[in-house]
């Protein structure tokens, strides 16, 4: 896999990374063994950026990855996320900034690894309650001690953005895009981004599995699958969205390409790199194969005529969650 710049600050990783929150939560049942077996294969193909956070379970998916790295950490880009306060009994608790639970939550992180230092540290959200320039003092100062890499914000504002890159480089923006959301054209994130060369990394960049083709109905998801809250699978928006996901289909087939590939070439083509999430080695396999994927003019044409901005129906989280995505 091609191997590129992750912003303008040092830090190289394959053209794909692998997002390995559903291999311990949201997405229904787990098997650990296959979850580190695709690990492995996505080490071998060459997939370095492997995204986790300390939410994620809480805690235990920071444990698998550390679990799946024993022994060739330095065969990964390790990322992972604070700014969601969790007590060390694993009780999540309220968005949190402050300082001192940077530090506390990073040593944490550390043990759960098996790590002495983390390559790129995200904010996971932003807490409104402490001012951006604190929080990322702080990580400045995780950085200078060397025990981060990089710093990274995830679901960040323009203006957020630009405040915390005063304080120290900010190396990389992680937010969702894709086919199916495609805000930061329209609020001036992707542009701020290019200006101060920062990278863009693309969570759920296949809509949460809709743009792989494979959702035809709700009742596809498990009971424990947090997907039949998310307002994009419900009743109407459902429809909507599925008849967008077969136009996708058709172009696929058309270019004898999945629609994930697509898709991901779609993002590709963006400039972010994607960290699509599974925990399943043939879908890695499938995913990676998109880096292979050139898409011509013509091809973006056809994609943005089924897919322009604001194509999706339906809010990407319930109600509950909106609060905080407004950093």
């Amino acid at each position: 896999m091609e191997q590129l710049a992750l912003g303008s600050q040092g830090l190289t990783v394959g053209a794909q990374g692998l997002g390995l929150m559903g291999m311990s939560v949201f997405y229904g049942a787990t098997d650990e063994t296959e979850s580190l077996a695709t690990v492995d294969r996505a080490l071998e193909l060459g997939v370095t950026l492997l995204d986790t956070a300390e939410s994620y379970g809480p805690f235990v998916n920071e444990q698998l990855l550390g679990k799946a790295l024993a022994g060739r950490r330095d065969a990964a880009v390790v990322a992972t996320k604070t700014g969601v306060e969790i007590t060390d009994d694993g009780r999540v608790l309220d968005l949190n900034g402050r300082p001192e639970y940077v530090r506390h939550a990073l040593d944490r992180s550390l043990r759960h690894l098996g790590t002495d230092h983390v390559d790129l540290y995200y904010l996971h959200r932003i807490d409104p309650k402490v001012p951006i320039e604190e929080t990322v003092g702080a990580l400045a100062e995780l950085v200078a001690e060397g025990k981060i890499g990089h710093i990274g914000l995830s679901e960040a504002s323009a203006q957020t953005i630009r405040r915390a890159h005063a304080v120290h480089p900010v190396t990389a923006v992680q937010t969702e895009y894709s086919l199916f959301e495609r805000g930061i054209e329209q609020d001036g994130v992707r542009d701020t981004l290019r200006e101060l060369g920062i990278g863009l990394v693309a969570y759920s960049p296949l809509g949460r599995g809709f743009l792989s083709g494979a959702i035809t109905s709700p009742d596809d998801f498990a009971a424990d699958d947090w997907r039949r809250t998310d307002p994009r699978f419900q009743g109407e928006n459902f429809d909507r969205n599925l008849d967008v996901v077969r136009e996708v289909r058709r172009i696929a087939s058309d270019k004898d390409v999945t629609p994930s590939q697509l898709a991901l070439a779609w993002v590709q083509h963006q400039g972010a790199v994607a960290i699509p999430g599974t925990k399943r080695r043939r879908y890695l396999e499938e995913n990676v194969a998109a880096t292979g994927v050139t898409l011509t003019a013509d091809d973006i044409a056809a994609i943005e005529a089924v897919a322009p901005h604001g194509v999706v129906t339906g809010d990407r989280y319930a109600p509950e969650f909106m609060g905080t995505l407004n950093g």
